[in-house]
């Protein structure tokens, strides 16, 4: 019997260092030698901005989405941000905790990309007493002036649900709050990706959460993120006219399941898979909605949010030193954080190698500081290059980026970050 034991429990380990072992070194054991700040194309100083609000309510942002607003020919002629900020993150949040003091209301903000004009959006008759804590967001574009839908993934006091609001360019300050979306299924909502006015895939990051009664929590959720074991999911939800869901696993055994992004031609999603630091690819099938599994990109650090610019070039973000994420979350004396953001661009299908080994061995992203070929091995199918880095002195935490193909515009939050960063050419 004992004999039996140990060879489970050598499997068990031989695949955690074969899945994890990696950005364990790089991640968790190694503080990674990242600039102070570096900008892909230019000097940070003088080519980003951080936008900030007086009364600090501009701090602590999960998550933030494009909100396009489209003319009658479906071209694009404005473009704005919308971010959820929580000030209040460090002593309510479900994923990484505490679970101390649920009440004060997070808020959203909508950004200009024209003039980084900065205004809160109001939740026009959201329920009296109901918590708003936001992670996921994602909004449909704006038809020739038409209201737009937006959901917002929230992880409230005693359950985590997701809020549905119209928001129309007449009146872009303001969310007409909907509905409270709530189901049994809705473990660990924490991304979006919308497929129509009424149906959506959300991640869920984990089985054991940090809801779970002591001692289970926060035990029981730091094994399943630490180990990376397989056991959260992707779902597509569609909301039916009374209210209530259709809800269809689309992806399982994903270890943290995080961002999820949609391509521009809809027939690819992508995933992120947090506690192994790397982004699966699926097709999707536009008319039913189903995945089937293609391919897995490695990242060097811990990716959080996602998303596809109109190039069909995935941007990544993350966290390169888990312990210094922790440490900043605790409120540990001169904690900072790293941050790293990348794209991942298609390479053609008429680029061959020698051999099959060298797409692999080969060096890429030479330009940064930090070479993302100096932590994980070339993807054969994906050109991967350092968009932003920092040590946290100038920027930290940093868990989502936008990037505007238009004018090559690069948008950061952070998880504990003050502001809202903006970087151009």
């Amino acid at each position: 019997m004992l004999p039996r034991v140990f060879t489970v429990l050598a499997v068990l380990l031989a695949t955690f260092i074969y899945r994890s072992g990696r950005l364990v070194k790089h991640g968790i054991f190694t503080l990674p030698a990242l600039p102070p700040s570096y900008y892909v194309n230019g000097d940070v100083q003088t080519h980003c901005t951080l936008l900030q609000e007086p009364t600090h309510t501009l701090n602590y942002c999960e998550d933030m989405t494009f909100w396009d607003h489209l003319d009658a020919d479906g071209t694009v002629a404005a473009r704005f941000v919308i971010a959820g900020c929580d000030p209040n993150r460090k002593a309510w949040n479900t994923v990484m905790g505490p679970l101390r003091n649920p009440e004060p209301r997070a808020y959203l903000w909508l950004v200009d990309t024209v003039d980084n004009s900065l205004q809160r959006i109001e939740l026009d008759g959201y329920p009296e007493g109901h918590n708003f804590h936001p992670l996921g967001i994602e909004v449909t574009p704006s038809q020739d002036g038409a209201p737009s839908t937006l959901y917002v993934v929230n992880h409230a006091r005693e359950e985590t649900t997701i809020e549905h609001f119209t928001i129309s360019p007449d009146t872009p300050t303001q969310a007409l709050w909907q509905r409270t979306i709530s189901s049994p299924w809705f473990v660990s909502p924490n991304a979006l990706a919308i497929t129509n006015e009424t149906s959506f895939y959300v991640s869920n990051d984990h089985l054991m959460t940090r809801r779970l009664p002591f001692p289970l929590a926060p035990t029981l959720p730091l094994i399943e993120s630490i180990a990376g074991l397989p056991l959260s999911w992707l779902a597509h939800v569609t909301v039916n006219p009374d209210g209530t869901i259709t809800h269809e696993v689309a992806a399982l055994g994903v270890a943290f399941a995080n961002g999820v992004a949609i391509s521009p031609d809809g027939t690819t999603l992508a995933l992120a898979s947090t506690s192994i630091g790397q982004v699966y690819f699926y097709d999707r099938n536009t008319t039913t909605n189903a995945l089937k599994y293609r391919e897995a990109v490695s990242l060097p650090f811990f990716n959080d949010n996602i998303m596809f610019d109109e190039e069909g070039a995935l941007i990544v973000t993350g966290h390169p030193h888990f312990p210094s994420l922790v440490g900043v979350a605790a409120n540990k004396t001169d904690a900072r954080a790293p941050s790293w953001a990348v794209s991942l661009t298609p390479i053609s299908n008429t680029t061959h190698f020698a051999k099959s080994a060298h797409a692999a061995d080969r060096k890429y992203d030479l330009r940064a500081p930090l070479s993302v070929s100096e932590v994980v091995p070339a993807s054969k199918g994906w050109e991967v290059e350092t968009l932003f880095q920092s040590d946290g002195s100038v920027f930290g935490t940093s868990c989502t980026s936008l990037r505007d193909s238009r004018t090559g515009s690069l948008y950061m939050v952070g998880l504990y970050e003050e502001g809202l960063m903006i970087c151009r050419p």
